[in-house]
């Protein structure tokens, strides 16, 4: 339960925080360049290494499952609806199972590299028993530590441009909740029908997938803070220099 109450309370502000960064790093691009389409590409752009990933991730997938695909795109699209398009990806017709696992292959894959990024670079593992030690001498030593990490700049950004395009967009989690309920049906009907052993041997590696996302999308989160920063300081200080302020409506954003 603590896993899950974990998962979830990293993953809200996440979904949160990742609508917000897109929002207003298409403004800054719109601020900038004064021009839609010019803006539009300039946004893609600032995240094409994670578009790439997840675009990847779903071809990859794909071929593992032995499902037909189309050519990548990787180029930015607005639809006459719209709706913004970073890359796509055509997907042959396939059961809801294959199809769920296509879709959130990015998510898998930009969870890995977030966590190697995170373990190997800015050594999160001793930073965070540091921080749950309270020792506020140690704290600030680690913090020290990590901004001197070999281009600190270059890995924090790479963590930001694919964890803001890791998560499974509205196309990808289509095929999600049938799959879903059969799961919760079949894990309660073998509860019931005495396969208590056998959830309580498939809970720990559940469990441990669980914990690692929600580390995933922790890091994430602390990552994401500077960057929301320079966004909002970049969008405050070019809009009072060109007298021109953003306006934001529901638009969705497709990958």
């Amino acid at each position: 339960m603590m896993t899950l109450f974990f998962l979830i309370a990293t993953f809200v502000p996440l979904v949160l925080l990742e609508k917000w960064i897109h929002r207003h790093l298409h403004g800054v691009a719109l601020l900038i360049s004064g021009h839609a389409q010019a803006a539009l590409y300039m946004y893609a752009l600032l995240l094409f290494p994670g578009v790439a990933l997840h675009e990847f991730s779903h071809w990859m997938m794909a071929q593992l499952l032995g499902v037909k695909v189309g050519k990548i795109k990787l180029l930015p699209e607005r639809g006459r609806d719209g709706h913004v398009r970073l890359g796509s990806l055509q997907v042959g017709q396939v059961d809801v199972v294959r199809a769920s696992l296509i879709g959130a292959a990015p998510l898998f894959s930009g969870s890995l590299l977030v966590l190697a990024i995170g373990y190997l670079a800015f050594d999160v593992g001793h930073a965070g028993h540091v921080f749950l030690s309270g020792d506020l001498m140690a704290i600030v030593e680690a913090l020290f530590a990590i901004s001197q990490t070999p281009d600190m700049w270059l890995w924090l950004y790479l963590l930001f441009a694919v964890a803001n395009a890791m998560l499974p967009s509205s196309a990808d989690r289509q095929t999600w909740p049938p799959v879903l309920l059969f799961l919760s049906v079949v894990m309660i009907a073998a509860y019931f029908a005495g396969g208590q052993s056998l959830i309580a041997s498939v809970a720990p590696i559940l469990n441990a997938g669980l914990r690692w996302l929600a580390i995933a999308f922790a890091i994430t989160l602390v990552a994401d803070v500077p960057f929301v920063a320079l966004i909002a300081l970049a969008e405050w200080g070019v809009g009072e220099l060109r007298g021109q302020r953003v306006y934001y409506k529901d638009v969705k954003r497709k990958t």
